[in-house]
């Protein structure tokens, strides 16, 4: 059984790379050395080429699992990008940043903050605050003004839902907002997109306010995620931040008999409390949610470094599949 971060060479034979950086230097060089040290700059880079081996192994469905504010502090276009690059096949995500998505799309935008404010100030000013990222009030009386206009069957599944809203941001609203959105890379992908907790979000809720009467069935996708479960031969994950996302993917593998093939987690939670964002892998082996001879990795950082480079790299060592 190969434990978490147990890779062949890690007995105290193989030496520490000394890493070098030289101006020009490729992404994949640097990712690799690093791969060849200890703590969190191996954890990265083996995650690397983890993902390396789930995009090269065609029979590999990789299913992304996002949390965390991933939108609003900048990673929007990253996110499409792995998308509409062939690197995701079926993403799961919170509702938030599905709402920060939608707000970014009808032309409001996410400002550089800070965390030493005052935030009684913020709210006298109708600021939101996420860490040090400022969002104003108005971004959602103008996302509610894009969802009120919407006409569609009160009676879908979430997922159909979301590939419905993806169409209907591309028929209604300017090239330069949806050009990096998320749910449109998804309908323009046919990517199904899983929202679990989508009422936990000021999306859902503009959507429960003005459109009375909407049933989104939720038991419907948790059918079609298991179906999929049951069906994929290799699975792989990239879990951001674990939470619902993370759990709604791992249910459905460990009510299925797939387990997952590859697995990496970025996170900084930790273990010891019990909690599902801290979770290890190895401890989801116990569960069957992933096979006892996965390559796994969890990274223990701040997402918004780990995208940009696992998808730097992708993309300078894995041609793009962007068809479609």
């Amino acid at each position: 059984m190969m434990h978490e971060d147990d890779h062949e060479g890690d007995h105290g034979t193989t030496p520490v790379t000394q890493v070098t950086v030289v101006a020009g230097q490729r992404v994949t060089d640097l990712v690799n050395q690093l791969a060849g040290t200890g703590f969190n700059a191996k954890r990265l880079g083996k995650a690397c080429q983890i993902y390396e081996h789930m995009v090269n192994d065609s029979q590999c469905v990789k299913i992304m699992t996002l949390a965390g504010a991933m939108v609003p502090v900048g990673m929007r276009a990253i996110l499409a990008d792995f998308i509409r690059s062939g690197y995701v096949d079926i993403l799961v995500s919170t509702g938030a940043n599905l709402t920060h998505d939608v707000i970014e799309a009808v032309g409001f935008h996410h400002y550089q903050g800070s965390e030493e404010v005052n935030d009684v100030e913020l709210h006298e000013q109708k600021t939101n605050r996420i860490f040090d990222v400022f969002m104003p009030d108005a971004a959602y009386e103008t996302m509610e003004d894009f969802i009120k206009v919407l006409d569609f069957d009160k009676t879908m599944s979430v997922v159909d839902f979301l590939d419905y809203l993806g169409g209907e941001m591309v028929a209604r609203l300017p090239p330069e907002g949806i050009k990096d959105s998320i749910l449109v890379a998804c309908h323009d992908k046919h990517i199904p997109l899983f929202c679990p907790a989508f009422t936990d979000s000021g999306l859902g809720i503009q959507l429960m306010l003005n459109h009375r009467g909407l049933k989104l069935d939720m038991f419907d996708d948790l059918s079609r995620m298991i179906n999929r479960a049951w069906d994929l031969v290799d699975v792989g994950v990239f879990i951001i931040g674990g939470g619902v996302p993370k759990n709604y993917t791992f249910q459905s593998l460990q009510f299925s008999p797939n387990s997952a093939r590859y697995a990496i987690q970025v996170t900084t939670d930790r273990p010891e409390p019990g909690g599902l964002s801290g979770a290890s892998l190895s401890e989801a082996v116990s569960w069957g949610k992933v096979s006892a001879e996965a390559e796994t990795v969890t990274v223990v950082c701040d997402a918004t470094i780990v995208l940009p480079i696992v998808l730097a790299y992708l993309k300078d060592i894995v041609p793009a599949n962007s068809d479609g």
